[in-house]
């Protein structure tokens, strides 16, 4: 069994989408991964489950990997939780809003 601390970096936490690839990922190693959180813990088997421990950024976990390359494999976990998932970037978001909101505005009425 390997531990390894990892402290969410998204800004937005883990959301739906870094859950999906999160679960996805784990779902191919051939062991078990728990998450443990100040808001509980969880296998990191279940999307529902890992989106309940409601991780947002900043939070601290620590990771559990049971199996082949335990070392490797908690590597790679904690890359994954620590990524910066934002979709899409937030930037872009913000320059695509304005952008829109000028194409889309409705002109002012005359009185």
């Amino acid at each position: 069994m390997k531990k390894i601390k990892a402290t969410i970096k998204n800004e937005a936490g883990i959301h739906c989408r870094p859950t999906a690839e999160i679960v996805k990922a784990v779902g191919e190693y051939d062991g078990t991964v728990s998450v443990m959180a100040k808001s509980g813990s969880c296998k990191v088997s279940s999307v529902l489950e890992l989106l309940m421990l409601g991780l947002e950024m900043g939070s601290k976990i620590t990771l559990q990997v049971e199996g082949p390359d335990e070392k490797a494999a908690a590597k790679r976990f904690k890359k994954l939780f620590q990524k910066n998932f934002d979709f899409p970037d937030a930037e872009c978001s913000q320059k695509s809003n304005r952008l829109r909101w000028r194409l889309f505005r409705f002109p002012k009425k005359s009185s």
